[in-house]
């Protein structure tokens, strides 16, 4: 099942989206997707993911979350943290998530 998008960030990143060979979207989100081992992992989904990730996410917090592939525990470190800067990148992480999902499906 889809999941719709709500908010203006969610419309926004939609809006600016377009199709997107795998080729077409090298990318640390792209290698670590890959790396993953998982079998959803297709080259065109993880080039589709490290696309959704280029919209919604600046390089660094791309960095960041290539590594919560390997290392999800990171990720519920950020979750979980008080800090205003790991607050904000939750929201975008999760933002980059829907986006993810909805359009690469």
């Amino acid at each position: 099942m889809r999941r719709i998008l709500t908010g203006a960030l969610g419309a926004a990143l939609l809006a600016t989206m377009v199709p997107v060979q795998a080729s077409a979207a090298p990318g640390v989100i792209n290698q670590a997707c890959r790396q993953s081992g998982r079998d959803a992992a297709t080259i065109e989904r993880c080039g589709c993911i490290q696309e959704a990730a280029n919209k919604a996410l600046n390089r660094s917090e791309r960095r960041k979350v290539a590594k919560w592939f390997s290392d999800p525990h990171q990720a519920q470190v950020v979750r979980m943290s008080d800090k205003s800067s790991d607050e904000a990148l939750w929201k975008r992480y999760k933002a980059f998530g829907e986006l993810a999902q909805a359009i690469c499906q």
